[in-house]
């Protein structure tokens, strides 16, 4: 065969494998996209215009090495974040103690995105909050149901169209209505004003760089990639050209799939914010999603607005599924026990519906449960840096020393932050 006809062949061959590694940071960066998400930038651009810029860039910027190192260890070791810990972690009123806290970080998610879902059916279509949480989550089962019938592929595929809907849904007003290009340079200037600026930063960091988004990225690439299970949940034909992959391409190729991921996630962080430091700022009632829409729709549009609940709705359904996929692996991991997949829904779907039930402000739930998730930030984070750069735990794959440099800092940042949150919170600064 001429060696021209060879390099075609080679091309075929390598084009749907490349392919097939793409995926697993698409799925978990639906975490950094959820209604908590856009809560706390819409609030954060309708209150301070684009004071917080900084605080979103900066947050993408440390959820890539994040995500990044999460991946690398579910698919080096073969194990998620949770599974290392549970094995790691001798002690066991130790290990149930860090699961209690990463259970509470999760229920936190979910009420979040239940929440977000439950808001966007009541702005298209009027239906009560509280049955609107019930559809979020009854769809959130049948999605988690794909995941578990059909595979890790197809699970992907409908949480990328989902983030397809939202990029349109958040984006699409920032082109009918655009922020000022000075005013987005003068918010990278890192500054705070007063104390609700430090919560709203606490809280939009909390739900850029998510905790179970880091237990569940682990467990995802293992899914997909890691030894041993690599071939219990892969479909036929993409099995022979996962096969012999190296471990060095398939970190790689992670990198892109993060970098994919991150850019789509942070770009429409960005535009929310500015769509409300634009568009929102001074506006009355802009600090709940409600007042948002209602405002979106009489200033720039009801299709804005109409596309802004739409991205909400789509917000809610996936990263409520990938969040409950995260709690049964954050029990499974550390409990080492399993339950129902319709069970643990329920449990953590009623911390939601209660809070809808009760009349509490959906929006100030929104907000409120991504400061709990900068709080638990700490203990997923910490563990991630120190067992990534630990030579027993993924061998020549081990962190470089400017990477675990890199994942200190980002740490000690984020702790700092949370530090001086609880300390303007308490003495009323």
């Amino acid at each position: 065969m001429p060696k021209s006809a060879t390099l075609t062949v080679e091309r075929r061959r390598t084009t749907p494998r490349l392919a097939w590694l793409i995926g697993p940071a698409l799925v978990a960066g639906v975490a950094y996209l959820d209604p908590g998400n856009v809560a706390s930038n819409m609030t954060a651009g309708a209150k301070f215009g684009y004071l917080l810029v900084w605080v979103v860039v900066i947050g993408n910027v440390m959820a890539w090495l994040i995500q990044y190192l999460s991946a690398k260890l579910g698919i080096v070791t073969g194990r998620s974040l949770p599974e290392t810990l549970g094995e790691r972690i001798k002690n066991p009123w130790g290990r149930r103690a860090y699961w209690l806290q990463a259970e509470l970080v999760a229920m936190a998610t979910d009420i979040a995105e239940v929440i977000g879902g439950a808001v966007a059916l009541n702005l298209l279509f009027g239906i009560p909050l509280v049955w609107g949480g019930v559809i979020t989550g009854v769809v959130s089962i049948a999605l988690l149901l794909v995941q578990s019938r059909r595979g890790a592929r197809t699970f992907e595929f409908v949480v990328i169209g989902l983030v397809v809907i939202i990029a349109i849904g958040f984006t699409f007003g920032v082109f009918i209505g655009p922020p000022d290009p000075g005013a987005i340079v003068g918010g990278l200037v890192p500054r705070f004003e007063g104390t609700e600026s430090v919560l709203l930063a606490a809280s939009i960091l909390g739900a850029t760089i998510m905790p179970h988004a880091i237990y569940a990225h682990s467990a995802l690439a293992r899914d997909r990639f890691a030894p041993g299970t690599t071939l219990t949940r892969v479909p036929a034909p993409e099995l022979e050209q996962l096969r012999g992959i190296s471990t060095p391409r398939l970190l790689r190729a992670t990198k892109w799939d993060v970098t994919i991921a991150m850019l789509i996630a942070g770009t429409v962080n960005l535009c929310i914010l500015l769509l409300a430091a634009a568009n929102l700022a001074g506006v009355p009632g802009t600090d709940s999603l409600e007042g948002a829409y209602a405002a979106l729709r009489d200033g720039i549009g009801p299709l804005v607005a109409t596309l802004f609940a739409v991205g909400l709705l789509a917000s809610g359904l996936a990263s409520t599924s990938v969040g409950a996929y995260a709690g049964a692996e954050i029990m499974h991991g550390l409990l080492r026990v399993r339950i129902p997949l319709l069970a643990r829904r329920l449990v953590t779907l009623v911390p939601a519906l209660a809070i809808l039930a009760v009349g509490f402000d959906p929006t100030l739930a929104l907000v409120l449960s991504q400061v709990v998730l900068s709080f638990g930030i700490p203990f997923a984070l910490i563990p991630l840096v120190a067992l990534t750069a630990k030579r027993d735990v993924l061998g020549q794959f081990r962190n470089r020393v400017g990477t675990t440099i890199a994942g200190v800092a980002a740490s000690v940042f984020l702790i700092a932050l949370n530090g001086v949150l609880l300390w303007l919170v308490l003495t009323g600064a």
